[in-house]
């Protein structure tokens, strides 16, 4: 194997950090991104829909009982009950009782889903799409420093990456002057058999060279940034932030662990890595827990964590879909992923597919989700309030516990911590002075619905409207008690005239 000298070492003067320039509580803001949110949410159940599909295929019946799928739900990550998550999508499952017979019902694939799968295994055998995943994996073997990978970690990158199921026995083989599977004492390992020059050589790098500016490897070179609606910067830290971003650029398939971690250049190559990871990913996105277990196998994992903290501008940790998801801000515009993927496409057309549902023979888009979402769309100003104090709770508690632990390095985590918390002060005031006047437009509101509420009409409404219904009376019941009532006044008239 031959390898370039690439360990560059560049020391620079000063330690001038980020924690320098944040020494106010009030340094940095924390906002959300509603489209980037949308985008990790709309592929809510993608997964696991797609791990239950290919499980069911690898059947020679092309079919199971719903019994085994019940059994893999942890490792088909199934976020509901089995039965459940399958009747919730219709247009790609089909449950059925074999022979007719009452026993345990079987799941098998509709023709819709099995065309979208046939297109899926046309673009995982196509020469172009094969090439563009092993160059990302061999890109992947460059950046690391031993320029070997443990499979099990490239296993958990596998929907990341866009591998193929069985990439070892399709793939694999027909790179040999790539990479090969060594074993080892621990696990199998993917090893880098020739390093590439001219694939090492990062997205930001490459941009830079194809824009004519005559840039050149050491020179400094500024990431693209996309700023959240609301997102506010302290002067402090955008003095810090400009200088930042005028540092040399170190490549991320340059070792740079030479590199003090608390340094704003450390904290710069570190951002390179990430940044060049999430590029290598076919939605730009990834799980948190993924990036930081290619983080720790790097040894980098608390750089990371400070890089994740520091640059919300750059990379984005949505809390959407019971996770933290690290997306890259550039790659998406108005919630969209900008570069056309063939993987992609046919995600989408998946995604389509599940959020169209079967109506007397016609098969009507749902854009919003499934049914069920769509009702609980309608319902949305009902439960704005609810809403509101929901993502308050959210933002309270929010991206700071995406960070708890020990493993950052010289024990910096609880101050990191800390000051991320105080950075969000700002924006629990803000929700705080939302809910006040939230609070105070109801108070108004009950006001004015005090003679309406008089009124049984009225008063009926307003407990349908918080979910308070009396039990239903059939109409029949209602017509005898008027009539016994107009008996009984009549008697008590007739009385009183005696």
């Amino acid at each position: 194997m031959k390898f370039p000298n690439h360990a560059i070492r560049r020391r620079h003067r000063g330690c001038r950090t980020f924690m320098d320039a944040a020494s106010s509580s009030t340094a940095i803001n924390f906002v959300r991104d509603r489209g980037l949110d949308h985008a990790v949410e709309r592929e809510k159940n993608l997964r696991p829909l797609l791990n239950v599909k290919n499980l069911i295929k690898s059947e020679p019946s092309k079919s199971l009982p719903i019994s085994i799928i019940s059994q893999h739900k942890d490792s088909l990550k199934i976020p509901s009950r089995p039965i459940e998550f399958i009747r919730k999508y219709p247009s790609v499952f089909h449950e059925f009782l074999p022979g007719g017979i009452g026993i345990l019902p079987h799941i098998k694939l509709t023709q819709e889903v099995l065309d979208i799968d046939a297109d899926e295994n046309l673009v995982y055998e196509s020469v172009s799409y094969k090439q563009s995943v092993a160059d990302r994996l061999l890109k992947l073997l460059m950046i690391s420093r031993m320029n070997k990978i443990p499979i099990s970690i490239l296993d958990k990158l596998k929907w990341d990456l866009g591998l193929p199921q069985n990439y070892l026995k399709t793939l694999v083989p027909e790179f040999p002057d790539y990479f090969r599977v060594i074993d080892s004492d621990e696990s199998d390992q993917l090893e880098l058999v020739c390093w590439s020059d001219e694939l090492a050589v990062s997205v930001l790098e490459k941009k830079a060279m194809d824009g004519g500016s005559g840039y050149s490897k050491g020179m400094p070179l500024a990431f693209p940034v996309k700023f959240s609606k609301g997102f506010e910067m302290d002067k402090k830290v955008k003095k810090w932030w400009d200088d930042w971003q005028k540092l040399p650029y170190v490549s991320p398939y340059e070792d740079a662990l030479h590199l003090s971690p608390k340094t704003d250049e450390s904290d710069k190559w570190s951002a390179a890595v990430l940044h060049e990871i999430l590029n290598l990913f076919v939605s730009k996105k990834a799980e948190r827990d993924d990036v930081l277990c290619i983080g720790e196998y790097l040894g980098i994992r608390s750089r990371f964590k400070r890089v994740l903290l520091h640059h919300p501008h750059i990379f984005y940790l949505s809390s959407k879909v019971g996770t933290y998801t690290v997306v890259l801000k550039e790659a998406y515009k108005r919630g969209l992923l900008i570069e056309s993927n063939p993987l992609m496409n046919i995600r989408n057309q998946y995604l389509h597919l599940m959020h169209t549902v079967k109506e007397q023979g016609k098969d009507l888009s749902v854009s919003s989700g499934s049914s069920q979402e769509k009702k609980a769309a309608s319902n949305a100003p009902k439960k704005e309030a609810a809403a509101a104090d929901d993502d308050s709770e959210e933002d309270k508690n929010g991206i700071s516990n995406a960070f708890s632990g020990s493993e950052t390095e010289n024990d910096d985590s609880d101050d990191e911590e800390e000051r991320f918390k105080g950075g969000r002060r700002g924006t629990r005031e803000a929700v705080g002075g939302s809910r006040r006047r939230t609070t105070t437009r109801s108070k108004r509101r009950n006001v004015d619905l005090k003679a309406h509420l008089r009124d049984g009409v009225g008063e009926r409404t307003m407990e349908k409207k918080h979910g308070r219904t009396k039990p239903k009376v059939p109409l029949e019941a209602n017509a005898s008690r008027s009539a016994h009532r107009r008996s009984q006044q009549r008697s008590s008239n007739f009385h009183q005239k005696q």
